[in-house]
């Protein structure tokens, strides 16, 4: 029997299959988590530098697509969180901006039915990223109290139970990079942040862009056969400080990689995609590195804005507990 080029057999097998298309694949989404995750500051916990922490991190960047097909319920609740519908106008569906996005998902969700759209038509990936941050920064707060907590002598007497706490939280942190990971890998993928997400599509198309389902082969087959670790390492961005709030971080981010859609196209046509032809994995290569670079940034910001949160019931800030100000086994253990 004959056997198919690989992108050729991806793309016959996703022309048959309904089943929703995966940002990166496996392979990407494990770069992406491994790389940023080698490449954090000494300033954080150094529980995160392990190699079990490394490996348990890239493992969880899979996982928002692995726990797909769970359910109806759950499929049609979280799928529209992996992607954005950005139009050629800069706008999602005539609606909302990315420089101006709504604060939260009802107010988005407003916005989208006010031009007779929605949210899981038009994604909320943004959101998804936004609330993946948002955890993993109340998770650090949480551990620097407990860190805290277990070594201060006068609170002694529950130090068994704030490092028992401790180590679950560490756990837990792991699991929210993953999270946070996944839909930052996400956003790197210029397809996922596009009206024009498996082929150009029904729009005008003056410039012949392919209406092939080009999602799959570009994130799948193409990065896990051409696209290396060590090449991904070597485009790592550096470190770029918040300028602004995150949510306009986040905004300019993905706008950033809907600006690679068109390039995207570009590159096809003139026959980036073909086996053998680097511009392809050179493409897929600087935005899973991108990706990595962004990831690695938002959990640095994540654990600088953990010190200014406040944790438990009822709350403390962490800011006292680490001046010695407050005990926190009351509120941690939810004494009420």
């Amino acid at each position: 029997m004959k056997r198919l080029a690989p992108f050729a057999l991806a793309a016959a097998v996703l022309a048959l299959t309904p089943a929703p298309v995966l940002a990166w694949g496996g392979s990407g989404h494990r770069m992406i988590g491994e790389v940023a995750m080698r490449a954090l500051p000494t300033e954080l916990p150094g529980f995160l530098r392990t190699r079990q922490a490394i490996v348990d991190v890239s493992e969880y960047s899979r996982e928002p697509d692995r726990i797909k097909r769970a359910g109806r319920a759950f499929d049609v609740n979280r799928d529209a969180g992996h992607f954005l519908d950005l139009g050629d106008d800069g706008t999602v569906f005539g609606g909302p901006r990315l420089s101006a996005l709504p604060p939260t998902r009802p107010d988005y969700e407003k916005a989208l039915q006010a031009v007779g759209q929605s949210s899981w038509k038009a994604g909320y990936l943004p959101y998804s990223i936004l609330e993946s941050y948002q955890q993993l920064m109340q998770d650090f707060a949480y551990w620097r109290v407990l860190k805290y907590a277990e070594a201060h002598p006068a609170w002694s007497a529950h130090k068994a139970w704030y490092a028992a706490d401790r180590r679950r939280r560490e756990l837990q942190i792991l699991i929210a990079l993953g999270e946070l990971s996944h839909f930052v890998g996400d956003g790197s993928q210029p397809l996922h942040v596009t009206v024009h997400f498996n082929g150009w599509g029904d729009y005008p198309n003056p410039n012949g862009y392919s209406q092939a389902k080009l999602h799959g082969p570009f994130e799948g087959d193409l990065v896990r056969e051409s696209v290396k670790l060590a090449d991904v390492k070597a485009k790592l961005p550096p470190p770029r400080a918040l300028s602004g709030t995150v949510e306009q971080r986040i905004g300019d981010y993905l706008a950033a990689s809907g600006a690679e859609v068109i390039p995207f196209y570009e590159m096809e046509k003139a026959g980036g995609m073909n086996p053998g032809d680097p511009r392809g994995p050179a493409l897929a290569t600087r935005q899973i590195a991108i990706g990595a670079g962004e990831l690695r940034d938002m959990i640095v910001l994540a654990w600088q804005g953990s010190a200014r949160q406040s944790v438990g019931y009822k709350p403390v800030a962490v800011a006292d507990v680490l001046a010695g100000k407050t005990e926190p086994y009351a509120a941690l253990n939810s004494i009420d």
